[in-house]
């Protein structure tokens, strides 16, 4: 029998070689033909009597990169149509069946009766990797690069075809409940010592070691199917497994202040299935992962941490009739941190820059940056001395403009003040070759006025980089009135050749992901002005789904910059244009008690020395509060839902300036910039979800307690009116092929 998907190959011992091979793919991906071959081989080797075995294999660079989500999308769009047609229960039942319809295939395998071997020739995520733990031997390639690992819960969900019920029964539960509720993946060397893989041998000897162990006798039955098997972690209730699961359970609400409906059901799966024989505990995790799969939580976290950000990152913006570009050289000028941030992450990608400032001993500290962070990873085993050295090679830093004359693009990346940019461009453009593309670094300034002192403004464009720029994702490429195709287009292809994420943003000041997370730090100055206590200031923003609380943020920015930019913003754009009364507590911070925030270990918190303690709210700060509110009489869901709405109607005013023209980047934006409340899906997505209608009756009420910031723009008044979402009144573009 042929597959589409799968060749299946019989040797003369009897043992079936299936190499999954997904054509016109370059990875393998678990999709519904996929399955229904598997399912089809399954039966077929199981049933013929000449078959003693199989090992399965994939033709490609990986074993498998998980599971194809569009096709988790139409199975919500399937089970609509059934609620609607026959109801809630028959909806359910549909779902229930189709959501476990991969488990059951990988279940076939583990009983039946013929011994399966896993030959892993690179990653293996998600349902890959649940592919390779139902088999009854594990072994892998020797390949520095590979992972193992199950992130789904990065998106919404959980392995829901074994991987909650497996994983605890093959390692240790502390490390398992790593695996399962951080999703970060692991090294093979690190699988191989938690017992999820068998063995590691050369890249030659990977299919010959799987057929070995199965001619060598290997045994044909997972460990829990066996009589008297025994969990790695003793019963639930022993003593070390009461030691395991409350500590478990509360460090789970620390973590996701139980946003999260994925984790949650991640610790009850685990809980409930290991009291449970195998079967049974299957079932278990198949209705937690049906119910999980209806939450708008996962529906929201798929589209935008997956499918818009898949389509972002292959580039859904790009302007189709430019031919594609490829950044070789690059010049960075302003060597300080965000310079040769920029000038690391580049060398890092294989990009040759010129570091250059306004004297050697500058450019040369720009360079020393790079040689810092390089040594860390490789103190961390994350890189190689020969690695340091190539990357190393590839940053030329100088204070000659001259190097100028081959780069195929210039970042600036001076300090933050029109002036000095001003003189930079005038050095610069004397240099530049005709057809080089110019980019402003700048998180705040207009991009359309800078290029005002700019000879050809169509070759002129923002990207705009967020700090730290070696581990933020996010890139925003700022189109100035002016800017041409060909500068968007190489902005795009650069941005994609480092490894970040662009979003493409019209001109406005402050873009777009500083409009909303300017307004998120707003927020806690207003609760810290009302009377609110500090400390509940902080966590209420942490379980509203904030990575940080604002006063944190405020440090971690600088006190002193965020000053500094209120005054530019009231002295371009009049008074009305701040808050007197916040601009009066920064005075009061920055200026009479000098207090800058983190870079000098003293702001909103207190910072120890390095090593000595963590941070800890400044004692002072209540005397600097005009009152104090008892925070017994405090609503705690309405100070989350601040925080929350004062962003997404930010990021509404945003589409209606025509900043943001496209709903996947404000949403990816907003989670992977500031990181805006990932389970909502982002700003735009909180609004969707929730309704337009609903949103703006939520608008009003904190409106007429609050004042004008929780204003909703006539945009969407009209949508609420209409019952219209972003995502239907704005419908995403496709992704260019």
């Amino acid at each position: 029998m042929s597959y589409k998907n799968f060749k299946v190959e019989t040797d003369s011992d009897g043992i079936a070689l299936v190499t999954w091979d997904i054509p016109g793919r370059s990875m393998n991906v678990l999709d519904e033909t996929s399955t229904n071959e598997l399912d089809a081989i399954v039966k077929t080797t199981t049933a013929d009597a000449a078959v003693k075995g199989v090992v399965i294999t994939s033709a490609k660079e990986a074993f498998c990169a998980g599971a194809d989500l569009s096709m988790l999308e139409g199975m919500n769009q399937a089970y609509a149509k059934v609620f609607k047609e026959q109801g809630e229960t028959a909806a359910n039942q549909m779902l229930f069946e189709q959501s476990r319809r991969f488990s059951q295939v990988l279940r076939s395998i583990e009983t039946s009766g013929k011994p399966w071997a896993a030959a892993i020739n690179g990653l293996a995520l998600g349902g890959g990797f649940e592919i390779t733990l139902c088999c009854h031997y594990r072994v892998a390639a020797e390949n520095p690069k590979t992972r193992l690992g199950l992130p789904e819960v990065k998106v919404g969900l959980f392995p829901g075809a074994g991987g909650t019920q497996r994983v605890p029964r093959l390692v240790p539960p502390q490390d398992a409940m790593t695996i399962l509720l951080k999703g970060d993946p692991v090294t093979i060397e690190k699988a191989k010592q938690l017992n999820l893989i068998h063995a590691i041998v050369p890249v030659a000897d990977l299919v010959k070691a799987a057929k070995d162990w199965i001619k060598g006798g290997g045994k044909a039955i997972a460990p829990w199917d066996e009589k008297g098997f025994k969990l790695p972690g003793g019963p639930v209730f022993s003593k070390a497994g009461m030691m395991m699961f409350p500590a478990g359970n509360a460090i789970y609400r620390r973590e996701t202040y139980d946003n999260y409906p994925a984790a949650r059901a991640i610790m009850s799966c685990v809980y409930e299935g290991l009291q449970l024989p195998i079967d049974a505990a299957l079932r278990v995790e198949s209705r937690y992962f049906t119910s999980v799969l209806r939450s708008k939580e996962a529906a929201a976290m798929i589209r935008s941490l997956f499918l818009s950000m898949q389509e972002l990152n292959k580039g859904a913006r790009r302007p189709k009739d430019v031919p594609p570009t490829k950044v070789k050289k690059i010049a960075v000028i302003g060597a300080g941190f965000m310079g040769a941030s920029v000038g690391y992450v580049s060398a890092r990608a294989g990009l040759d820059v010129v570091l250059i400032d306004r004297d050697q001993e500058s450019a040369d500290k720009g360079k020393a940056h790079a040689q810092k962070v390089i040594e860390d990873q490789i103190k961390k085993g994350r890189a190689k001395p020969e690695d340091a050295e190539k990357l190393l090679a590839r940053i030329t830093p100088t204070a000659d403009y001259a190097a100028l004359k081959d780069v195929d693009l210039v970042i600036e990346a001076v300090f933050e003040d029109r002036k000095v940019k001003a003189e930079t461009f005038a050095k610069a453009q004397e240099y530049l070759k005709p057809d080089v593309i110019f980019a402003s670094n700048t998180s705040t300034l207009p991009i359309t006025s800078l290029a005002e002192s700019f000879k050809d403004q169509g070759k002129f464009v923002g990207i705009h980089f967020f700090s730290p720029v070696e581990k933020m994702m996010l890139v925003e490429i700022i189109l100035g009135k002016n800017t041409g195709d060909v500068a968007l287009a190489t902005a795009l292809d650069y941005v994609r050749q480092i490894g970040k994420t662009p979003i493409v943003v019209n001109d406005s000041r402050g873009f777009f992901a500083n409009r909303c997370v300017g307004r998120y730090v707003a927020e806690g100055n207003e609760m810290f002005l009302e009377g609110v206590p500090p400390a509940m200031i902080e966590n209420c923003a942490k379980m509203a789904g904030m990575p940080v609380g604002p006063l944190s943020l405020s440090d971690e920015v600088a006190l002193d910059l965020g000053l500094k930019i209120m005054k530019a913003t009231e002295a371009d754009l009049g008074p009305n244009a701040i808050n007197p009364d916040q601009k009066k507590l920064m005075v009061e911070m920055v200026e009479t008690q000098g207090r800058l925030g983190r870079k000098n270990s003293k702001g909103f918190y207190d910072y120890p020395e390095k090593g000595k303690g963590q941070k800890s709210l400044w004692p002072g700060l209540s005397a600097l509060q005009p009152k104090q509110l008892d925070p017994d009489t405090l609503d705690v869901e309405e100070l989350k839902q601040r925080f929350l709405v004062v962003q997404a109607v930010e990021a509404a005013r945003t589409v209606e300036d025509h900043v943001i023209t496209d709903p996947r980047e404000a949403d990816v934006g907003s989670i992977l910039g500031f990181g805006f409340a990932p389970f909502t899906g982002g700003t735009l997505s909180y609004i969707d979800f929730m309704g337009t209608k609903k949103f703006v009756e939520l608008c009003h009420k904190l409106e007429a307690k609050y004042g004008s910031r929780f204003t909703p723009p006539k945009l969407l008044e009209e949508m609420a009116a209409k019952g219209e979402t972003f995502y239907g009144r704005f419908a995403p573009k496709k992704a260019a092929a």
